[in-house]
């Protein structure tokens, strides 16, 4: 079977200090994967250097099979590839449904013809209805994003992403700054995702996103230090050492 995702010796460093460093990993379709590592691991670099942010120094970046390591963004995104950030970048005076159609406008040939207002572009604002729906946010679709609490604001974040019909979809500590009832359901929204999309989440909340993950892998200094299922890696001593205490 081909991998969802496929990194072969992927390196990149930041004025002789290595980010990643010959970093190799497989994650199967419909896998769930965890990356978890102390701070400075490279998680984000790592993440940043899959959906071209960053060009990698060195490695192989394949997407279902295709390289796509001289793919710019834009074209990864074409190939199903999206993402959240660990801070959360949105625009606070819009509506949620119009930041939910900005996210779709990138993907859609509508974005070259700006004679049609945005305001009338009915089946953006429909597929914007539909996820929202998803993610439990549809009563709030007309709101200034601003008036949505921290946790509402994440799930905007997962409605952008799961708008665009990713194959493969990045999750950059989704569950950072949640109450403990706002983590529980966003890990209920997560679990209901359909298998036809990959999942890849950072976390630093292990104990939340264990339930989550299929397997995990633990980053190091920008290595791969320990690679398994859930028992096999927070059994590992490598773990308890790094990273458990």
């Amino acid at each position: 079977m081909t991998a969802a995702l496929e990194l072969r010796n992927l390196s990149k460093s930041f004025g002789g200090l290595p980010a990643a460093s010959d970093v190799s990993l497989a994650v199967e379709p419909g896998e769930r994967r965890l990356i978890i590592g102390p701070n400075g691991a490279g998680k984000t670099t790592l993440f940043n250097l899959i959906t071209g942010d960053l060009r990698a120094d060195a490695g192989s970046i394949r997407l279902f099979g295709e390289e796509v390591q001289r793919l710019r963004v834009h074209q990864r995104a074409h190939r199903g590839l999206a993402r959240t950030y660990q801070i959360i970048t949105l625009f606070s005076r819009d509506t949620v449904a119009h930041n939910v159609v900005l996210s779709l406008l990138g993907l859609s040939p509508a974005r070259w013809n700006p004679v049609v207002p945005l305001a009338g572009r009915c089946a953006l604002y429909q597929r914007a209805a539909e996820v929202l729906g998803q993610v439990g946010l549809a009563p709030l679709a007309g709101r200034p994003l601003a008036q949505l609490s921290y946790g509402e604001k994440r799930r905007v974040e997962i409605a952008m992403a799961l708008a665009q019909n990713p194959k493969l979809l990045l999750l950059d500590e989704p569950l950072a700054g949640l109450s403990r009832e706002e983590r529980a359901a966003m890990l209920s929204l997560l679990a209901a995702i359909p298998r036809d999309i990959t999942i890849v989440m950072i976390e630093h909340d292990m104990d939340s996103a264990l339930s989550f993950a299929e397997r995990i892998t633990l980053l190091h200094y920008g290595q791969v230090l320990v690679e398994g299922t859930r028992a096999e890696v927070v059994g590992h001593p490598k773990t308890r050492e790094v990273y458990l205490g």
